[in-house]
């Protein structure tokens, strides 16, 4: 018997989830299967991130994924003796979301997997194991344990670190993977009962202690080399490692335990022909930067909407090239950071320690706000890629000024206005999807009847953005198919983003990334170059 879908996705983790679900909303024919019977029921993620809430919110699916959150979890790194080395505390919404949850994933992967039955182009198989790979001309066949058949345009590998499909495609799998393990212990009922994480950078055995949603705590800590994994069944070695952080270890409700090991690794290529690894099966990194779930989740939304794209004949295969052009360095900069911050956090060397808390103790009040807004975390920036380049304008018109050009970075989402006054996050207000984005402007006045017909077969939206008082005149005045959103003013507005920018129109891609920004009547030439770059067939 044999199977014939466009997307065959292996992996019922938060990616291939993911995926699915951008690739549903598309109406692109999708197999996922997965080798367990079932999801995986332990919690290995503890942190989602305000890119990945959007991405939830892009799926329509972020209402069912907030109740297991804690919005806004503060960080403290401390040393030995308790003292705060660090606060991480960041409260802005650059993006719409919290920038920092806490949050439970066994259960946002059972949100992510129910969310799939809204699409009858999409189907999951538990119990399937893919023993093989064969890339045709036009197609991939796999081959299950059992002996049958699936052929699909394309294959999307996103069956963890360990990834066959990985080895079997002969990918390098280049890093670290650091001496000593870690023993994860999971408890119902807080002990403890306060919202914030703690990373304890003690030389004599690091550990980090996180409260989760719904009454859970988790604990890690990180093994010595001698130590062997048995341990983790053991309990009076499990109520040693408890006993200076709760009054009763024995006490405790105890629901998982688990040893685990630091990983920093990036795949040589996410792309093999019609082959794609994406999540752990492209890169992992150490738990303390907590980015390993959120950066699965942006490999799942760039190649989303390619895959769509592609699959809907809307661009060349052309465009799968740029997944990895833009995935990759950015995943790299994210395992570093991480792997920084662990051998910080985790280094058993007292004369080591000693010198990181001498830093900290000396950072001016500068670097320790730094350190609260999470400064140090990369975002992603696209040099390459689905991204137009346009220099700063020189009109007389414009004033000079210094700024960074931001095509290739994620466009904010504030909070803003829909056609009726009713206010609403900004995606909401635009939908979803390609956007040509124009300050008090009716953009189809600045693009050639051909570049609309082009944006119409995108199912592109053409979005005028106007202050909230002129809304009734502009809603009575749009042109045809134009979204009329209205801007709420202040700091954090779309007037705000374009009074800083020396431009007037932005063109956003799916997953909110600048593809280009221009003055208004430079729109029609650069969306041409934005069409080149993107493939568009």
């Amino acid at each position: 018997m044999s199977t014939t879908t466009d997307v065959l996705i292996i992996g019922s983790g938060p990616v291939g989830l993911t995926l699915a679900n951008l690739l549903g909303q598309q109406g692109v024919g999708v197999l996922l299967v997965e080798q367990n019977d079932e999801l995986i029921d332990y919690p290995r993620a503890v942190g989602v991130d305000d890119e990945a809430l959007r991405a939830m919110q892009t799926a329509a699916i972020v209402d069912k994924v907030l109740p297991h959150t804690i919005p806004d979890q503060k960080i403290f790194m401390i040393n030995g003796d308790r003292a705060i080395l660090s606060e991480i505390n960041p409260t802005t919404r650059e993006f719409g979301w919290p920038r920092r949850n806490g949050f439970v994933q066994p259960l946002v992967d059972r949100v992510l997997l129910d969310g799939l039955d809204r699409f009858p182009s999409v189907q999951v198989r538990f119990g399937a194991e893919v023993v093989d790979l064969a890339e045709e001309t036009d197609a991939v066949v796999a081959t299950l344990a059992g002996g049958e058949t699936l052929r699909a345009r394309y294959v999307v590998a996103a069956e963890g670190g360990a990834s066959p499909t990985r080895k079997r495609l002969g990918i390098s799998f280049e890093g670290e993977t650091r001496p000593s393990d870690g023993i994860v212990i999971d408890v119902a009922n807080d002990p403890i009962g306060t919202p914030h994480a703690v990373f304890g950078g003690d030389p004599t055995r690091s550990y980090a202690t996180i409260g989760l949603p719904h009454g859970i705590r988790r604990w890690e800590f990180t093994l010595h080399e001698h130590e062997d994994a048995s341990v983790v069944e053991d309990d009076e070695f499990i109520f040693e490692l408890l006993a200076p952080h709760v009054p009763d270890p024995a006490a405790l409700d105890i629901i998982r335990r688990r040893v685990y090991r630091h990983h920093a690794r990036v795949a040589g290529r996410f792309r093999a022909g019609r082959i794609f690894l994406a999540g752990d099966a492209a890169h992992v990194m150490p738990v303390v930067g907590g980015q390993g779930w959120n950066s699965g989740i942006r490999d799942a939304f760039n190649l989303g909407w390619k895959l769509a794209a592609v699959v809907n004949g809307r661009a060349t295969d052309a465009l799968l090239d740029t997944y990895e052009v833009e995935r990759m360095g950015h995943v790299a900069q994210m395992v570093a950071v991480s792997l920084s911050m662990a051998k910080e956090m985790t280094d058993h060397d007292p004369v080591a320690a000693a010198e990181r808390d001498r830093i900290a103790a000396n950072r001016t009040p500068e670097e320790r706000e730094a350190q609260r807004r999470q400064a140090f975390k990369p975002q992603p920036k696209f040099e390459e890629g689905v991204v137009v380049h346009t220099p700063l304008p020189t009109f007389k018109t414009v004033p000079a000024r210094d700024v960074p050009r931001l095509a290739g970075t994620i466009f904010p989402q504030p909070q803003a206005t829909d056609r009726d006054g009713v206010r609403m996050l900004l995606d909401d207000a635009t939908g979803q999807g390609w956007r040509v984005l124009t300050w008090n402007n009716d953009p189809t006045a600045f693009l050639s009847a051909e570049h609309l017909a082009t944006l119409e077969r995108m199912d592109a939206r053409l979005v005028q953005v106007v202050p909230e008082a002129q809304l009734p005149w502009a809603r009575e005045n749009a042109a045809a198919g134009v979204t009329v959103v209205g801007d709420l003013g202040g700091d954090d507005s779309l007037q705000a983003w374009f009074d800083a920018r020396p431009v007037g129109a932005v063109i956003l891609r799916p997953d909110h990334v600048i593809a280009a920004e221009c003055l208004t009547q430079e729109l029609d030439d650069v969306l041409a170059r934005v069409f080149r770059a993107a493939s568009i067939a």
